[in-house]
């Protein structure tokens, strides 16, 4: 039961990363409806995750974080436009512009895009002809065609039975789709080679709390010099101690450090497509909480969308998980072939020395 429960730690860990980016959704769009600038938002809750884990990752890794050198720093730097500075501001602007549902369903097809770079850079390996490889590639083809049902087709409105618990009020949102969609799908390609670098950078720098710590630093760091420069006025920089305030410090400490220290540890252990491969769910507890906690509109293409992501996500889960157990198979029948080697080695060496005992008593050589 034990050996149960670490194998599915992982499955564990990002499905609790899911639910902790579902609230973010919410918190941030209640935050940006406030008058929040996401520039802003992006520079504090960075800065402020960076503060928070830097003490623990200087105690806690003190043994094991190697030696930064400026190679290294570059390489970080690059890692945190991607997956910092670049990649959430234009992602926050898109939210700004389109819709919570939106923006969640279209980053779902990160999974597929970081899937087929990673089999381009053997990063993942994939048997076509196995049972395994042919399941993780229908999974990633039908949670795109989920992604896909779910962004272009809408149908008919689900009646809503009640009235939603909560309501998120304030400015109105000026909706530019286009807008909103391009600088969508250009987070979600950034998003796929940060994940794929996060898998590289691990190897050369395997020291999860650090890594996160200086991606933080560097990329509040680099989103603080972009936002002076297309945000001039100073009120941009204040916050009440509302939803604003909340929304950082939760994105801050949950998102920017508790949840990307559980993604780039999930990296390690299985694999950059792992990680991608949860991000439907999130999609779907966005859809069931905007629907029945805030009373938004639901369609049956989201549902149907949604039946059709999980069905991919279990598909592509299933292939990981007998690749998993195919290499620890592997492994055991590895260990036990040199166990068995060195057993008849052990005889051989025990025969021979017996072999080389003789009595040369009367000048006999007794064997």
């Amino acid at each position: 039961m034990a050996f149960d429960l670490r194998r599915f730690k992982p499955h564990f860990l990002m499905t609790l990363a899911q639910v902790g980016y579902t609230i973010l959704y919410f918190i941030t769009e209640a935050a940006f409806n406030k008058g929040l600038n996401p520039y802003v938002f992006i520079t504090y809750r960075h800065i402020l995750a960076a503060v928070v884990v830097w003490p623990f990752a200087y105690f806690l890794e003190r043994k094991i974080r190697p030696k930064m050198t400026w190679m290294l720093f570059l390489e970080i730097s690059v890692l945190s436009l991607l997956g910092v500075s670049l990649t959430l501001n234009m992602y926050f602007t898109s939210l700004k512009y389109t819709s919570p549902t939106f923006v969640s369903s279209m980053v779902n097809t990160v999974a597929s895009m970081t899937f087929v770079i990673a089999i381009l850079l053997r990063l993942e390996h994939l048997d076509a002809k196995s049972a395994r490889g042919t399941a993780k590639i229908l999974g990633t083809v039908i949670s795109l065609a989920g992604v896909t049902i779910m962004t272009l087709y809408k149908g008919p409105i689900v009646k809503n039975l009640w009235h939603g618990i909560f309501h998120i009020q304030g400015g109105s949102v000026h909706e530019n789709w286009l807008k909103g969609s391009i600088l969508t799908v250009a987070s979600c390609i950034a998003w796929s080679i940060w994940y794929i670098m996060q898998a590289v950078t691990l190897k050369r720098y395997p020291a999860q709390l650090s890594l996160t710590a200086w991606m933080s630093l560097i990329g509040g760091a680099q989103s603080a010099i972009f936002t002076a420069c297309v945000e001039r006025t100073r009120g941009a920089w204040t916050i009440g101690f509302d939803v604003q305030f909340w929304s950082i410090v939760y994105s801050g400490l949950i998102c920017s450090g508790l949840i990307i220290y559980i993604q780039l540890w999930c990296t390690e252990e299985k694999g950059p497509v792992f990680v991608t491969m949860f991000n439907p769910l999130s999609t779907l507890m966005v859809a069931i909480l905007a629907y029945f906690v805030f009373g938004e509109r639901l369609y049956i293409g989201s549902i149907i969308g949604g039946i059709v992501v999980i069905i991919g996500l279990y598909l592509v889960l299933w292939g990981k998980d007998r690749d998993q157990l195919g290499l620890v198979q592997k492994t055991e029948e590895a260990s036990e072939f040199c166990h068995e080697h060195n057993q008849i080695e052990k005889k051989q060496d025990k025969c021979d020395c017996n072999c080389g005992n003789s009595d040369h008593s009367n000048g006999i050589h007794k064997v």
